[in-house]
């Protein structure tokens, strides 16, 4: 839903256009805190649900992070809330040892590894959250101060892979209030974590500070608005981008990458920020896709002419060589180990590449080339290699159990045995 659309959440319409995203689901995860925003989320979905001849299933996930003594009887309070509506449920508990720094990003991390089991296990391929308008805006703030691009600047996508969960956030365009008054109206009680008032967190001093920012004019809307704009121009920047990376961009057999410098630096620094980017993380194994302000200083020291003979940047190996840009995965970096290609597999290698076993045949082993001699790779490949030396030691290489040599790199020399570099 457009962050400035707001319409009564009781209308039929109004829901067909939140769940959107999930229409034709078969079936719908639902994470569920027992907070206010979340309990919203599980009765307007059994709202929309209810109002479909053909509705999908729906299914609660509620975690306790056991961080606080109150957590379990706010899972069993969850629960027993989505019993009474008749939408199944499940908590689900994290145990262990906690880390002793960093603990939102952890309980994060596994509360959605936790919840991305438990829908493998039940069949279902999306979870909805609760994020609403205020969330995106203390995103959006959160994000300028931490001088992200346009990339960042647009705030929480609508959907989204986070952990690898494929995320829907159908209520990133209502207020906060509005939800509350779903949950009252509901007759429901919604639990108070207090970390929502700890200032110990960036977010809630975002949060707290917003009220100042609405009497200024910068509140929750304007702020909805401008990531939906923000979210336009990236796409319109990626779209310019997409163009320029097909045209002046070449990447080899081995996962190397030429850059033409001239066309490069031809570009805006916007866009030729954008190809850099997207050739590192293609390169580099998709290892920190939003570190700006690195790729910004590559430019930078690129037009200005000032790189050195090789510099490391994200996994990769960079070098300006016979007027252009050379890119390579970067030894010494933490690479996949020797990994079974079990027969009709397939494995993402290093997530660079893609290598598909259409064979019975067992004892098959994908590992790193290493230290091939060119002459070696010459005899195998039946031409000239000019790849960098990083590049050649850093492709993957697959082995049969008598040690045969089936594919290197991007070529295969056994026809069963598929190769594809991954460049989206």
């Amino acid at each position: 839903m457009p962050a400035r659309l707001i319409l009564p959440l009781d209308d039929p319409k109004t829901l067909a256009e939140l769940f959107a995203g999930v229409a034709g689901e078969p079936a719908v995860g639902l994470a569920v805190s027992g907070g206010a925003d979340s309990l919203a989320l599980l009765v307007l979905a059994r709202r929309w649900a209810t109002s479909l001849g053909a509705p999908p299933r729906l299914q609660v996930y509620s975690v306790d992070h056991g961080l606080r003594p109150e957590a379990r009887a706010e899972v069993e309070m969850v629960l027993a809330v989505a019993e009474r509506l008749g939408v199944p449920a499940r908590g689900l508990v994290w145990g262990g040892e906690k880390p002793l720094t960093g603990m939102q990003e952890a309980a994060r991390a596994a509360r959605y590894g936790l919840m991305g089991r438990a829908m493998a296990e039940d069949g279902i391929a999306v979870l909805l959250t609760g994020h609403h308008r205020e969330d995106q805006a203390e995103t959006v703030l959160m994000r300028l101060a931490h001088r992200s691009g346009l990339e960042g600047l647009k705030g929480m996508a609508a959907t989204a892979r986070v952990e690898g969960v494929r995320v829907h956030r159908p209520l990133l365009g209502v207020e906060r209030a509005a939800l509350r008054r779903v949950v009252e109206e509901a007759g429901l009680v919604p639990a108070e974590d207090p970390s929502n008032m700890d200032e110990h967190y960036e977010r809630v001093r975002w949060r707290k500070a917003m009220p100042q920012l609405a009497a200024l004019g910068l509140d929750s809307e304007t702020l909805a608005i401008f990531a939906e704009r923000m979210g336009e121009a990236d796409h319109a920047l990626g779209q310019m981008a997409d163009g320029a990376f097909e045209a002046m961009v070449r990447i080899d057999g081995f996962g190397a990458a030429r850059i033409e410098r001239d066309p490069l630096l031809a570009l805006s620094p916007a866009l030729a920020v954008r190809v850099l980017a997207r050739v590192l993380n293609i390169v580099g194994g998709r290892q920190k896709p939003r570190a700006l302000g690195q790729v910004e200083r590559l430019q930078q020291a690129l037009a200005a002419g000032t790189t050195a003979k090789a510099t490391t940047l994200l996994g990769c190996v960079v070098r300006e060589k016979d007027g252009a840009v050379a890119v390579a995965r970067e030894p010494g970096r933490v690479l996949p180990p020797d990994t079974a290609l079990l027969p009709g597999a397939e494995l993402v290698w290093d997530e660079r590449f893609l290598i598909t076993n259409g064979s019975d045949e067992p004892g098959l082993t994908a590992g790193v080339s290493d230290y091939l001699p060119r002459h070696r790779l010459e005899e195998f490949l039946g031409f000239k290699v000019t790849a960098p030396a990083e590049a050649i030691r850093t492709a993957p290489i697959v082995r049969n159990a008598q040690g045969g040599v089936l594919t290197l790199g991007g070529w295969s020399f056994d026809k069963r045995i598929q190769v594809q570099l991954l460049v989206d």
